[in-house]
Parts: C-alpha cells; structure tokens; sequence
C-alpha cells in the first residue's frame, strides 16, 4: 500500500460527501413536484407523456396499488427485452449479423436487466446487435434505474408522511426519475465519454491489419450512451465482454475515476433526500455514515489483501502486489477500489477480474453483495435495504431499553418488523439454497473451472451477485448453460421483487401511523450509538448466516495458500 493509493481512496470519499447535498436537494425537489432549473424545459414534456398515457399526476397510490403497477411495468420491460432478442436475426442495425439469441439465454438475460441485475452468460460484441443494446438493455438501465428510486421514495414517504394511505404514484415517480435525474446527467455523461475516447456510433466493426499480417475484426458500437446510464443507475451490464477492463468502455485514467463516481453519486444522495424528507438531514447523514463505514473497512481489506500479494509470489521474487487479472492501466489501488465500489453499489461492472484476486481480497466483493445491497447499494434499493437493517436495529434498541422502538417519529411494531425479515431472509434463501444445489448437481458442477474452495467460491459468488441484483463474477465459471440460465434467473427474480414487496407493506404501514413527537425516552438516531448499533445488527445477522459458506470458500483458500496449496 502507498500514500498515493490512500490519497486516491480519500480524494473519491471526499467527492461523494461533496456531491451528497446538492444532488439530494435536487432530487428531492424533483419528487415533491417543485420546479429545478430545468422545469421551464421539461415539465411540457413531463405534461404530455401524461397525457398520452392517461395518467393523472395529482393522483396518489396506495402501497398495493403502487407495487401492482411495478410489477405490471416490469412484465412489459421483460417481454420486450425477451422479444427483441429472439427476433435479433431480422432486426436492423445488426452490421455484425447476429443470430437470434437462444431461448434460455433471452431469458436469463432479459430477468437479468428488469430486475437490475445484468447479469450477463454473453459476449455482447459477439452475440448483441446494436438495435437489442439500445432498445433492449439501454433502455432497461434506465427503467430498472428510475425504479429503484421510485421505490425508495415511496419508502422514504412512509417514514416521512403521517396519516395517509397513499405513498405516491408509481408512474409519476419513474417518469420525473428519468426525465429529471437520469437523462439529463446521462446526456452530459455521454458526451464526456466520447471526448474521453469511447466510441458512440452506428457504423460497422472496424477491420485491421496486425503488425503479422493477421485480419482483425475491433468491435465498436454505440458504446458510451450504454456505459452512461449502466454506471449511474448501478447496472453494470457492459457492452464488451470484459466490462470496464476493456479500453472502449474505460478509456483513460480518468474515465475510470468519473465511473467510479458516477456508481455512487445517486444512490449517496438519496441518504440527504431521506433526512430532508423526514425534516431532520442528520438523520441522512448518520445512514451515509453507516454505509461509509461498512465501505472504508472494505477497501481498506482489499486495498491491504492485494497490495501484499500472496505467499507464492512472495516465494517467486515477485513482492509488488497480486497484478494477476488487473487492469495494468489502473494497477491495483484503482481496481481494488472500483471492486468494492461495484459490489458496495451493487453495480456489477468490472475493471479487473474478481477471480484472479486473492482469498481475501475476494472474499470483500463477496461480503458487499451478501450484507443485503445496503453499503450504498443499488440506486434506490441500497436506501430501501438499509431502512430495512435500521428497523431492526431500533426494535433491537427498544428491546434492551424497554420501550416501544421509535424512528424518526414512527412506531416500529410487529409489523414492521415482520416485513423486514422477511425482505432480509430473501437473500439467504436464493444464495444458500442454489447454491448447494449447484455444488452437487453434477451439470452445475462441470462449469467450475476450479476445483476446491476456489470452485466453490465460484458458485456461491454466481447466486450471491444474482440474488443480490449486482451482476459482476468470479470468471471461471461458466454460467451460459441451461442450469445456471434458469437458476439464475430465478435467483434474479426472487431476490429483487420478493424484497420490494415486503418493502412496500412497510411503507404504507408507516404512511398510516400518526407521528409521535421525540421525547426524554427516544432513542437518538444521529449520533455515533446510533451509527454503531446499526453496523453491528447488519455485521452480525451477515457473519451469523453467510460465515459457514465464507469458511468453506475464500477462507479456507487463504488457510491452504498460506501452506502452499493452490486451487
């Protein structure tokens, strides 16, 4: 590890803080239907999109309204993700002539993209046309993007209304999410992109010589507009098979860090939009102080894990870190750093390869994922997933003081506290359970590339990244097989939808409930107590159901690296 790396980490944590309030005070004007700078602009076309769509914007939902068209939204999303990859052969703008995507894959791959997973069995140079990236994935970023918010801000209403049955419209929210917050920052993304070098065009790959002689096809595309909304709505999906590692989806040095940014920029500022809300901002910034915690520890694990190499180089004269699956590029601080950002965020797009990092270094990608989408998480579902933990928390608290659990205003009762762990035993359920089945099913098993704790961190990280909605891998498992296209997609599906649910129910109970004035006997959620409870509920219900499958993976990996046995 080096000052400069450390100095890396800090400039990147200083400039989400920075970026916290002013991006919260902007999304939550657009939420409460205030004018923004660019009101004078878009509410026109906010108005007609309405209009045509026959949805009256002063009209609320109540929560079960509100989850029903979620759901209805997203069987849509799917059918047309479903459709246009089958129909890929007679599709234009296809310059590479691909076929028709099979029927297992189109549907892995168009579960994968409702539920913002992006999870990818593909090659998209080798396998998507343009006309199925845009219409079909890049549209999907930005929807399954804009959801995610929209479910927080319902969410976020339950905590913050008193006495009301309705949490919002889901149609009104995903509409000013994209038209407001999305498009615009995308648009200016983008055309930094293309200055950076990433490619944004419609033309034909491009075919070159070698210095042998040889023909080579170099795949481009509409690239930059794709890689924009994948990293600010936390997708992931890339449009190369090797993700950010490739240099037309990450050009140059700072290309790289302006993504990194980008994955946590939203989903940071939704903890300010929380505190603005319920009319207190410390209580945003006591939540973004949980997740910062959770995320130094983090990069301060994999930073120090893959810095110091492995005992094997050691022994090979090779002591200037584990470069083994890095970007040489960005060298390890940077691709230690984007790993625990994609997985903290639940983004999944990759600029080094998670499987050639040490025992430990990717044991922390793996925890990220694991803990529940909460340390920053996915855009919208990172906020829903900590307030999740954070009644918990407070039950737990008002058990050990004798009282009724109180947040911001708010009984917390057996309700709530019910839908919470329903939400939280989600990810359990999808994780451990395909992934005893894939251990030992013996078509699962022949996809391992490793054999051993390595091969079984493969599997375990395959449902964890999809049950957790992330979509990056350990690489050496080949996942495009009929087992793991089903299974996966159902890891998907569950781990997505069956928490928003529960999610939901929590959200209109609390919208209902009076608001009770903090007295003497109120625990205080601001402060450091506060803070450190919380982290303690989300690191001990984590280590107390996933440590088992953690000991037979990359820990016992390290423990036999260390004795000279490699996998």
């Amino acid at each position: 590890m080096t000052v400069t790396g450390w100095l890396q980490i800090i400039l990147y944590c200083a400039i989400i803080v920075a970026l916290t309030k002013p991006l919260g005070w902007y999304m939550t004007r657009v939420f409460n239907g205030e004018k923004t700078f660019l009101s004078p602009v878009l509410r026109p076309i906010e108005a007609g999109i309405y209009w045509i769509s026959g949805v009256d914007d002063k009209r609320e939902q109540h929560w079960l309204t509100y989850t029903v068209a979620m759901l209805l939204f997203h069987v849509g999303g799917f059918l047309i993700v479903y459709g246009v990859m089958r129909l890929q052969a007679v599709l234009p703008f296809n310059p590479a002539g691909q076929g028709a995507v099979a029927e297992d894959l189109s549907f892995n791959t168009a579960i994968s993209f409702i539920t913002n997973t992006n999870w990818q069995n593909y090659g998209g140079e080798s396998t998507i046309s343009y006309l199925v990236q845009m219409l079909g994935l890049t549209h999907q970023n930005f929807l399954s993007a804009a959801t995610g918010i929209a479910l927080a801000m319902a969410l976020i209403r339950g905590f913050s209304r008193a006495s009301m049955r309705t949490v919002g419209n889901f149609w009104v929210d995903v509409t000013r999410c994209t038209l407001y917050v999305l498009l615009p920052i995308c648009i200016v993304y983008t055309l930094f992109l293309v200055w950076q070098g990433m490619p944004q065009t419609l033309g034909d790959y491009v075919e070159a010589t070698t210095l042998e002689g040889a023909k080579q096809t170099i795949a481009i595309g509409p690239v930059a507009s794709q890689v924009a909304i994948k990293m600010l709505g936390t997708n992931g999906g890339g449009f190369f098979n090797a993700n950010a590692a490739h240099p037309f989806e990450n050009p140059t040095a700072l290309s790289n860090f302006v993504q990194m940014i980008s994955i946590f920029a939203l989903g940071a500022a939704l903890t300010n939009v929380f505190g603005r809300m319920v009319g207190n901002q410390r209580q945003g910034w006591a939540i973004l102080a949980v997740m910062g915690v959770l995320f130094v520890a983090g990069v301060a694990i994999t930073y120090w894990a893959e810095a110091g190499g492995t005992s094997m180089l050691h022994a090979l004269g090779l002591t200037g870190g584990n470069m083994e699956g890095k970007e040489v590029r960005f060298g390890i601080v940077a691709s230690s750093l984007f790993a625990v950002i994609t997985t903290a965020a639940s983004c999944g797009a990759v600029n080094a390869m998670h499987d050639s990092f040490t025992a430990l270094g990717g044991m922390i990608p793996l925890i990220n994922i694991e803990l529940g989408e909460i340390i920053v998480g996915g855009v919208g579902a990172g906020m829903y997933g900590m307030l999740l933990f954070v009644i918990l928390a407070i039950f737990i608290a008002g058990l050990m003081v004798g009282r009724t659990p109180e947040y911001v205003g708010k009984k917390i009762e057996a309700r709530e506290v019910k839908m919470a762990m329903l939400a939280i035993l989600v990810l359990p359920l999808m994780i451990l359970g395909w992934t005893a089945v894939g251990v030992v099913y013996p078509a699962a098993v022949a996809s391992m590339a490793n054999a051993g704790p390595h091969g079984f961190t493969e599997v375990l990280y395959a449902y964890t990244s999809g049950a957790g909605n992330n979509g990056s891998a350990f690489a050496g498992l080949g996942g495009n097989t009929f087992f793991y296209n089903l299974t996966l997609a159902s890891a998907m599906f569950v781990g997505r939808f069956f928490m928003i649910i529960p999610a939901m129910a929590i959200a209109g109970s609390l919208a209902e409930k009076k608001s009770i004035p903090p007295s003497m006997g109120t625990f205080p959620t601001t402060g450091g107590l506060f803070v450190g409870l919380v982290i303690g509920v989300i690191l001990i219900m984590g280590g107390l159901t996933f440590f088992p499958a953690l000991a037979l993976g990359p820990i016992v990996e390290h423990l036999a690296m260390n004795a000279g046995n490699l996998f």
